[in-house]
């Protein structure tokens, strides 16, 4: 089967770009979550045209199809759980289009992010979501699974700048969405559906205009539950700051130790506060926010407006996962959200959490829209520890459903939280989401195992019982 399936791979696409040596298909077998399956092939298709003849001979010999970007994703998205093709998009990687003037960009999926904004900058534009992992995460992916980043908290994450999208149904043909279309808004559907619905072969975005200043802003604090209740009355007051992140000692301590940008070592938490706009108005919303920072107990403030200062700060934010190598061999990371008001509560418990798993944990996230990414360090060899990252993973993803929030801020579902999703959604609506499904994929073809909860199907899904929730990823 593996024989004829490499045979007429090769005939549609070219013998370079099909992959079928299993030292090849080893390395599509696991994104940044894990992976354990080998692929039956992997292809990478240059085009459109590729991507349809692909789907047409997976479709006819029944052979599942796994779209992949830079392979970064946190859930296993990108893994070939039942085997099949997966469908790499590294030499789909081109700008097809960048209009200035409308403010917008055509990109095939293999596109990197951050190289739409280094494109547009010369124009005065950029591309506003900016996932930590924008450096190497491509647009595919990053619609895929509806990718934030630092700065969702102004511009939102990727639903709100996709404009229309190009993509091969499970029978080979090409369509095309647009959010000025009429009826269903079958744009923002695709979204975040991780490859469950189509393939995506080309995308239009939105691009903002850069603001003409900038200014970054790091607030200290005796602990994370304060810098949390800052960031909460921030947003109550009406000020929304482009950005309001949040790391705890450990995260800030292993940053510092790499990037040296001057983050103060002995804070409980550090608060990254990015504000732009007119230049005049600077100056007054630093105060407004420094101001409401000291009266929830900041015990320093520092301001950095020139570039270089503030590009330091966020190499230090972005780059805190990788610090951790600093501390420790493996890190397993959550991604959930609550309201903002309840994030000191969701903070203790988690520190709780890990106290009771004799765990060492690290805190780095998303403050201003309550998107909690708590890293609990551990060592993979030790089989011990490993049960104790489970175990932990799954009581913080548990109370942070009961303060309120979801199971997913930024990462997506994938395999990983797909047990999860009866947590947080009846049978009815899973129901629903699977009929969804049946309509674009009937033969469960596209990316199978991911999103719905295990054996579900939309007959099914009403019957399914409360699995077990999923933690985040190991790395």
């Amino acid at each position: 089967m593996r024989e004829r399936l490499a045979g007429r791979l090769i005939d549609a696409i070219g013998a370079d770009a099909v992959r079928t040596e299993p030292e090849d298909l080893a390395v599509y077998s696991f994104d940044a979550f894990s992976g354990e399956t080998l692929p039956s092939a992997a292809v990478l298709p240059k085009d459109a045209r590729d991507v349809s003849a692909i789907v047409r001979i997976a479709s006819e010999l029944g052979e599942p199809i796994v779209p992949r970007g830079a392979g970064t994703g946190l859930c296993g998205g990108a893994t070939p759980a039942r085997g099949g093709i997966v469908m790499s998009f590294a030499r789909m990687n081109r700008i097809l289009s960048l209009d200035a003037r409308n403010r917008r960009a055509r990109v095939q999926p293999g596109v990197i992010n951050l190289e739409l904004s280094k494109q547009a900058e010369p124009h005065g534009l950029f591309f506003g979501p900016d996932p930590s992992s924008q450096k190497i995460s491509t647009l595919g992916g990053n619609v895929g699974t509806n990718a934030g980043g630092p700065h969702a908290l102004s511009y939102g994450s990727m639903t709100n700048h996709v404009i229309g999208l190009e993509f091969v149904t499970q029978n080979g043909e090409v369509h095309h969405t647009s959010q000025d279309d009429p009826g269903y808004d079958l744009t923002s559907a695709l979204v975040g559906s991780e490859g469950t619905l189509g393939i995506i072969t080309a995308i239009d975005l939105k691009l903002l205009r850069v603001p003409p200043a900038i200014r970054v802003c790091v607030a200290a604090f005796g602990d994370v539950e304060s810098g949390s209740a800052a960031v909460s009355a921030i947003v109550g007051a009406g000020i929304v700051p482009t950005a309001l992140e949040i790391m705890d000692r450990t995260i800030t301590q292993a940053v510092e130790a790499h990037y040296h940008a001057g983050f103060p070592l002995d804070a409980g938490a550090v608060l990254l506060v990015e504000i732009a706009g007119e230049p005049d108005d600077m100056d007054a919303s630093e105060r407004a926010i420094a101001k409401i920072a000291r009266e929830h107990g900041a015990l320093s403030w520092r301001s950095a407006s020139e570039a270089a200062e503030r590009d330091a700060l966020w190499a230090s934010r972005k780059g805190a996962a990788g610090a951790i190598g600093r501390i420790a061999p493996n890190y397993y990371i959550q991604d959930a959200t609550v309201p903002r008001t309840r994030l000191p509560q969701a903070l203790h418990r988690v520190d709780e959490i890990a106290r009771d798993h004799h765990l060492q944990v690290g805190n780095v996230f998303h403050a201003g829209d309550g998107n909690l990414h708590p890293l609990l360090m551990f060592d993979r060899r030790e089989s011990r520890q490993v049960k104790a990252v489970m175990a932990a993973g799954t009581e913080i993803l548990e109370a942070c459903i009961a303060l309120g929030g979801t199971i997913s801020g930024e990462h997506g579902i994938g395999y990983e939280k797909r047990n999860a999703l009866p947590y947080v959604f009846s049978a009815d609506d899973l129901a629903t989401m699977a009929r969804v499904r049946e309509v674009f994929d009937p033969k469960r073809l596209f990316n199978p195992d991911k999103i719905f909860p295990s054996g579900a199907v939309c007959g099914e899904v009403r019957a399914q019982p409360q699995a077990a929730v999923g933690a985040g990823a190991w790395l």
